[in-house]
């Protein structure tokens, strides 16, 4: 039987189910070896920045790791390769076609320390449709024998803000066992985690098996909005990344903080545990009202009265009164 969790705040380190445990067939899907990990966020949220460090700190503990970035923007491996470009597989596959070659492995997949990394790319700006992009990356990846590859994780960077289908191809076609969405204190964020939640329960519903196991705060100021909206969706919070200057300094200089033994270390060993060990649940997502109560009145424009726009209103100086149409009869 299908349960959903109630709102509960879930401490960081300490996850767990919202409340109660998740679907029975949820879970045994979440089974197999390989977990596949589907990340979304707001663009420029810090997923790329999380999914670098969380990968380079799971490889470290001794899981064998493999890093796909989905966005158009390729900026993915950016930060785990110090800034270098990484061939997308979209691109190198065109021009091995063109040149009548075979792509294999080595021409798309790179490492660093036991982390595997690769791009699958898109189409330039004005050029086509990112989310195909997106679809026919998976194609490749599935000429290249993504099926026989055998890792314990599989994280998948997706870009959260746009809706079309190869965007939500993880879980319509319920190729990941489970989410994980990234946000911070700020309304747009949020307002894109909940839009993901709201696609798993719409999945569901249509006999899908995708669940959510959790949030990220990133940038986390303290203020509390996105730790309440994880409670109010029955989420746990996975972890929360202090906004600090020496984290923004750091990466900004494409410099991996997951490592262990640094400063930072102890945040991502507990990232890694919990991503590894929270169950995947079904979400409540929020209403529109319920997402701007998150926040003060006077931060998200809460109190603005919609006033209804009259035929007037709209043709201005040409508002002019017209001759009415209706027949009128004299009295016998």
């Amino acid at each position: 039987m299908s349960m959903q969790a109630d709102s509960v705040r879930i401490p960081v380190g300490a996850v767990r189910p919202a409340a109660a445990a998740p679907d029975v067939e949820t879970q045994s899907r979440a089974a197999p070896k390989t977990q596949i990990i589907a990340i979304y966020g707001k663009g420029g949220i810090g997923k790329s920045f999380t999914l670098a460090n969380l990968s380079y700190m799971m490889a470290q503990q001794g899981k064998k790791v493999l890093l796909i970035g989905c966005d158009p923007k390729s900026d993915t491996t950016s930060l785990l390769f110090g800034g270098r470009a990484c061939p997308t597989i979209i691109e190198t596959s065109s021009r091995k076609k063109a040149a009548g070659d075979d792509i294999s492995i080595g021409d798309v997949c790179f490492k660093r320390d036991g982390v595997f990394a690769m791009e699958l790319g898109g189409p330039e700006v004005g050029r086509g449709c990112g989310g195909r992009g997106i679809i026919h990356g998976f194609e490749l990846l599935e000429k290249l024998g993504f099926h026989d590859w055998d890792f314990d994780y599989v994280l998948l960077d997706f870009l959260g803000d746009v809706v079309c289908g190869g965007f939500g191809l993880p879980i319509a076609r319920d190729m990941c066992q489970k989410v994980i969405v990234v946000g911070s204190n700020d309304l747009q964020s949020l307002y894109v985690a909940n839009n993901v939640c709201s696609a798993v329960e719409y999945f569901r519903k249509l006999g899908g098996n995708v669940g959510v196991a959790g949030m990220v705060i990133n940038k986390d100021d303290g203020t509390g909005e996105a730790a309440a909206f994880a409670a109010k969706a029955g989420i746990p919070v996975l972890s929360a990344i202090p906004a600090h200057e020496d984290i923004r300094r750091k990466s900004a200089a494409y410099e991996i903080i997951g490592k262990p033994g640094t400063p930072w270390a102890s945040l991502f060993e507990s990232l890694a545990g919990n991503v590894a060990d929270a169950p995947p649940v079904r979400p409540s997502p929020l209403g529109q009202e319920d997402l701007l109560g998150l926040f003060a009145a006077d931060a998200v424009g809460r109190d603005v009265v919609l006033e209804p726009a009259s035929a007037a209103d709209m043709r201005g100086s040409n508002a002019l009164p017209k001759a009415s149409l209706e027949v009128v009869y004299d009295e016998a």
